[in-house]
């Protein structure tokens, strides 16, 4: 790829204005003409490391002086900025000379270099303060307090006494004696930088130190992609596989070798037993399988029952059982392994072959059919006799069984050869995409073919067998490749030469044969389109039947080996009435026996083997669950560590978010009680920055980086078309491509153009979800980083649920997260010094009461409800302990929903949490209980707003039962709510840092808490959920004319609500309010009048399906549509669609075009009820031919 540069060609006139954050180079062709034109075009060049560049004319003497002036300019601005401070407001002043410079006039950071000098002092104070944590109420300066000297022989001497905000690390200092006013508060601010930078608040630069991670909080870095971190940042990643499963045994006799030396196994039979009923007996019917390892297993893997979701009326539980090891020899593991290659190909439908299978030690067992009963002898439970009929089948020599490669057998979804995602997957391997039916394996799964070029491959045997009647006499059946006793077919499965699909035999239909007139399609009315079985094969594939008199074969399709771990069926649907038939009905297809070739694997065979993907899926995912937990070294259970390590893209049973929110809570809370106590003199902004530094998601993804959670995390759905072959090396790994080539690639090769397109197409930022991948890999996957950040939570939280703070400690400490103090480092609560004046005005009485708890060190009680704006007179403000009480409130009202619903699901206490753990219900808590009233603050303005606030609450509350959980319609002033949080965090440290007493004391305040019944759901949220499943626009128009903001809501394009509000936001919500309003009264009076149509149409309603009707029961063709517009935003499109039928008596009808609808559907359905009146009204009273 070249490299691409954006220029930029400007007069003089860009010198000013023009903002270019990238900007690397300025070239100046014509030299400026003053320093200051010289100055700004230089500053043009904004990006760090950016260079700037004059065109001086060669020998012209009057350039290179002017060029010699503006380098000295600059140097000599450069140094006045330095040194410059404003004390032009203090009166009698003058600039120091350089002979007043000494060294105790200044102060130096020897590491860095950096100066304060008395004159520049006073101005870093003052920008000090200026970046000190405050509101729009209060306004944070440094105050100086003057004391004259008068001396015995008249000359005045002055000192200063300066007074910081009370949120600064310390409030007053005073100065040395000096000979003036201006020298003395210099001084002063002087000693102040040099103590501040001593106590931290200053950088090594001399600057407000703000905390670590100083930087705006973006999602992308400046080329556009994606930060670490962030949800849309995404990596790949190999798929971890145990340990434990490693074996070499398994490449025992590869060379054909046989040792007679015994190979010591582990046999575990797998136990499954069905929960529920179900009329379907191969539903029910059960196969007996067991697993050979090369390792004992844990013995937490026993205790694992995973459910197993086969049908709508059934669940399987799945387990495994130890049996104990056996001895085997390398001849019988050969057979074992053969048979695991064969059944594994039509399980998983790869085409794989036992001679030339690569085999892999890293994913080492084998699945092997055991006998019912059990015996002493272990090696006698395996069904040696079904293992070496299936092994020496002569069946496997037919490549139509085994739907290989190099037959063309079309395409479908399931081939891997030029379909979307093998493309991309071999783009993002290989760097190269194959195209269309050009893949190597391409028609490996999924076979279907067509059947003169199955019949001239020689793969269907000719079906000339001759003394037909004979045969039928005595029960056989004449198959594509041989003959077969009828008796014997049900339950076998067998491939269909025409078409390359398999079908469990059912039964064997006497009382039909393919002279038999074929079936209709269910609802259709139309002409016979063949006349029996037989014409139906002929005209459809070409094929001419030999046997017209044979029975037919009655059978279901063979399904794909799906996914079990997930559950598919609405359990909660009615079980009873049509709904539940047609859930519950099966459909069979009727078949020839001649175009039949009988699959040497039993129906009861596949049906079993189609469970254990599902069964091994989470057997292999405990197995690195317990794998991680030996690593960490704790004993927690394995199974809650798998729930920690599975994503909810999984779509299983269980997830880690749950999990993760706990975790969030309280790792939230130790590291802010960590921070809160080793750092007494930093004030709320930086603990919050130095938190976000040790919490965010970016340092949670390098944790896990670094302790290699990303190979054991569960993040995509389970397919087992992607799912390796245990034993075998993946088919799609990248010795694939390199395979020897089909006889058909030429055929099926694209051209380079074609490629060219190919690559013009591919898009490699698209978005995918947590473990999709663009192809077919079983050892690959796509994992987002937070994610991972959010895996390092949920484990977090699987300790503390499972082994308290001693147990989560020692996990945080595994993964790297340092927050845990030594009892010596935390410093002892002191008593405060309060001046009396401040006690006597507080009412202690009554806010304790009010709390239910009685302080021990008052003072702190003082800082809880003490508010910035309050002058300062030695009692710091709230703002470092609503720091903390934030995060012990967070994490105790979590821990709280989180054991108090268990079952709930993780966004409905995603929601719980987010109803009661906000600034708005605090706020209003803090007001039922009148602790506001004890605030101490200094602004009218604040008051002012509290006043209203009160009124507005105390109306909320004179409503019975109403509680709105932070969803009012007034704002509540932040102040409050910081106040609920301060007061928390006041007890936490009265009690010596007990959470049990903060909860004690907060739990009867917070009462009644938020319920999954009481849960209110914001008006925003709501109308956007009921917009998105209507599929109808939203969109939200907001003006501000003066103090007041307007907000519209716009459905469709159709203004549907309006609120007004000081506040945007409060507008917005009130505006959303409004439009839910009148929708659901538009929804009511829509019902009614549907109601009543119905009524008078008797109950039916016209849709498109009853157009097409009419024109079955009529003869006349289907009824054209056509799209009349299209068109509107993304999120609002519309369509507009006109229909017309031909009507054999009167030719065509009128075009009825339909109202604009969101979908395609509904716009004909809407054409289609307008046709349908009109049809009504031309053919009322006429026969229909019903």
């Amino acid at each position: 790829m070249g490299l691409q540069v954006t220029l930029l060609v400007a007069t003089s006139v860009a010198e000013e204005g023009l903002d270019i954050r990238q900007c690397n180079v300025v070239i100046r062709f014509d030299l400026a003409k003053t320093v200051l034109a010289y100055i700004q075009s230089r500053g043009r060049a904004r990006k760090p490391g950016s260079d700037y560049i004059l065109m001086l004319e060669r020998g012209n003497m009057s350039h290179e002086a002017f060029l010699r002036n503006a380098r000295n300019s600059e140097e000599t601005l450069r140094k006045e900025a330095i040194e410059r401070t404003d004390l032009s407001h203090l009166d009698g002043t003058s600039m120091l000379s350089p002979v007043d410079i000494s060294p105790d006039s200044m102060y130096q950071v020897e590491s860095t270099g950096a100066v304060v000098s008395l004159n520049s002092a006073v101005g870093l104070v003052h920008f000090y303060c200026s970046q000190l944590p405050s509101d729009r109420y209060s306004i944070l300066r440094p105050e100086f307090i003057m004391q004259k000297h008068e001396k015995p022989g008249g000359s005045t001497e002055y000192s200063c006494k300066l007074q910081l905000p009370c949120n600064a690390p310390f409030e007053k200092l005073e100065g040395p004696i000096c000979s003036s006013i201006r020298l003395a508060q210099q001084a002063v601010c002087l000693a102040a930088c040099k103590k501040l930078h001593e106590m931290g608040a200053f950088t090594d630069m001399l600057l407000p130190d703000r905390g670590s991670g100083e930087g705006e909080k973006t999602e992308q870095n400046d080329e556009g992609d994606p930060l670490p971190g962030t949800a849309r940042h995404r990596e790949f990643f190999p798929e971890g596989v145990a340990e434990i499963l490693h074996g070499e045994w398994i490449l025992s006799g590869r060379d054909g070798y046989q040792s007679s030396q015994f190979i010591k196994l582990y046999l575990y039979s797998v136990n499954c037993v069905n929960i529920g009923t179900s009329k379907d007996p191969f539903v029910t019917q059960l196969s007996n399988f067991a697993l050979i390892f090369g390792n004992e297993l844990d013995a937490e893997v026993l205790s694992t029952t995973m459910d197993l979701f086969v049908a709508r009326t059934i669940i399987t539980k799945a387990s495994l059982v130890f049996r104990g090891p056996i001895e085997i020899t390398e001849s019988q593991l050969i057979l074992l392994k053969s048979f695991h290659v064969r059944l594994m190909s039509i399980v998983l439908d790869v085409d794989v072959d036992p001679s030339t299978t690569p085999w892999d030690p890293a994913k080492a067992y084998l699945f092997v059919p055991v006998g019912a009963e059990k015996c002493m002898d272990l090696l006698r439970e395996i069904d040696w006799t079904l293992v070496n009929s299936i092994v020496n089948s002569d069946a496997w020599n037919n490549p139509l069984q085994r739907a290989r490669p190099d037959v063309y057998l079309g395409t479908n979804e399931r081939t891997l050869g030029g379909d979307r995602r093998e493309y991309g997957f071999g783009k993002l391997r290989h760097g190269t995409a194959f195209g269309q039916k050009a893949h190597p394996t391409y028609g490996i799964r999924g076979a279907i073919a067509e059947f003169d070029v199955v019949k001239a491959s020689g793969l269907v045997p000719g079906r000339g067998w001759g003394h037909f009647n004979d045969y039928q006499n005595k029960g056989k059946l004449f198959m594509a490749d041989s003959c077969w006793d009828a008796k014997d077919l049900a339950g076998m499965v067998v491939t269909a030469a025409h078409s390359g699909k398999r079908f469990y035999v059912d039964s064997i239909c006497y009382n039909m044969n393919a002279e038999n007139s074929f079936p209709r399609k269910e609802g259709y009315l139309g002409p016979l389109e063949y006349s029996s079985f037989a014409d139906y094969y002929k005209q459809k594939y070409g094929v001419e039947l030999v046997y017209k008199k044979q029975p037919l074969i009655r059978a279901r399709g063979v399904s794909y080996c799906k996914n079990l771990l997930s559950p598919r069926f609405e359990h909660s649907e009615a079980s009873n009435g049509e709904f539940s038939e047609n859930l519950d009905k099966t459909y069979y297809v009727y078949l020839p026996p001649e175009l039949c070739l009988v699959h040497p694997l039993p129906g009861s065979l596949v049906r079993g083997a189609q469970r254990l993907p599902s069964i091994m899926r989470r057997v292999e995912s405990m197995l690195l669950a317990i794998q991680l937990k030996d690593i960490i070294g704790y004993p927690v259970p394995a199974n809650k560590i798998l729930e920690a390590l599975t994503a909810a893209s999984c779509q299983e049973t269980f997830c880690y978010e749950r999990a993760e929110l706990l975790g969030d809570a309280y790792l939230k809370w130790v590291v802010s009680r960590f921070l809160f106590l080793k750092y007494p003199q930093k004030h709320e902004g930086q603990l919050t920055r130095m938190r976000q530094q040790m919490v965010s998601n970016m340092i949670l993804y390098q944790y896990a980086l670094n302790k290699n959670l990303q190979s054991y995390i569960q993040a995509d759905r389970f397919a087992p078309s992607r799912w390796a072959a245990p034993g075998v090396l993946p088919v799609f790994d990248e010795e694939t491509r390199d395979s020897e080539p089909s006889i058909f690639d030429e055929e099926f090769t694209p051209s380079s153009e074609l490629q060219k397109n190919l690559y013009d197409d591919y898009d490699g930022d698209s978005m995918q979800e947590d473990g999709e991948i663009e192809g077919d890999s079983s050892c690959y996957r796509v994992l987002s980083s937070k994610t991972l950040a959010d895996v390092v939570e949920a484990l977090i939280g699987v300790y503390y649920v499972a082994g308290g703070k001693i147990a989560t400690n020692h996990l945080m400490k595994w993964i790297g997260i340092n927050a845990e103090l030594d009892p010596q480092e935390i410093p002892s609560s002191k008593p405060y010094n309060i001046p009396e004046s401040i006690i006597k005005s507080i009412n202690f009485d009554t806010l304790e009461g009010a709390l239910g708890i009685k302080f021990q060190n008052k003072g702190l009680l003082v800082e809880a409800i003490t508010h910035a704006s309050r002058p300062s007179s030695g009692v710091s403000c709230y703002q470092r302990l609503e720091f903390v009480g934030d995060a012990v409130l967070d994490h105790l009202i979590t821990k709280h929903l989180f054991f108090t619903y268990t079952d709930l699901p993780p966004g409905r206490l995603t929601d719980l949490r987010a109803a009661a753990v906000n600034n708005e219900n605090f706020a209003r808590v803090a007001v039922k209980h009148k602790l506001h009233v004890h605030l101490r603050h200094g602004s009218s303005a604040l008051e002012t707003q509290i006043r209203e606030f009160v009124k507005d609450v105390q109306e909320e509350l004179s409503k019975p039962g109403f509680n709105s959980f932070g969803l009012g319609d007034c704002k509540a002033p932040k102040v409050l709510g910081d106040i609920f949080e301060s007061i928390a965090g006041a007890i936490f440290l009265d009690s010596g840092c007990a959470t049990s007493v903060v909860w004690k004391v907060f739990q009867p305040l917070l009462d009644p808490m938020v319920t999954p019944d009481t849960l209110p759901m914001h008006p925003v949220r709501e109308l956007q959920e009921r917009c998105q499943q209507q599929a109808e626009g939203l969109e939200y128009k907001a003006s501000r004319t003066g103090n007041v903001a307007t907000v519209e809501v716009l459905v469709d394009g159709i203004q549907i609500g309006v609120a007004q509000n000081p506040q945007k936001k409060m507008a917005q919500k009130l505006a959303a309010r409004n439009a839910l309003v009148v929708l659901k009264e538009k929804e009511t009076a829509a019902k009614k009048d549907t109601e009543k149509d119905g009524e008078k149409k008797n109950g039916s309603q016209f849709t498109r399906q009853t157009l097409n009707d009419i024109c079955l029961r009529r003869q006349w063709p289907m009824p054209q549509y056509r799209c009349i517009n299209e068109g509107g935003p993304a999120h609002a499109k519309r369509f507009v669609y006109a229909v017309r039928v031909n009507t054999s008596d009167s030719g065509w009808t009128d075009e009825c075009i339909g109202e604009p609808m969101p979908s395609v559907k509904k716009a004909k359905d809407s054409a289609a009820v307008l046709l349908l009146e009109l049809l009504n009204r031309n053919y009322r009273g006429k026969p229909d031919g019903k």
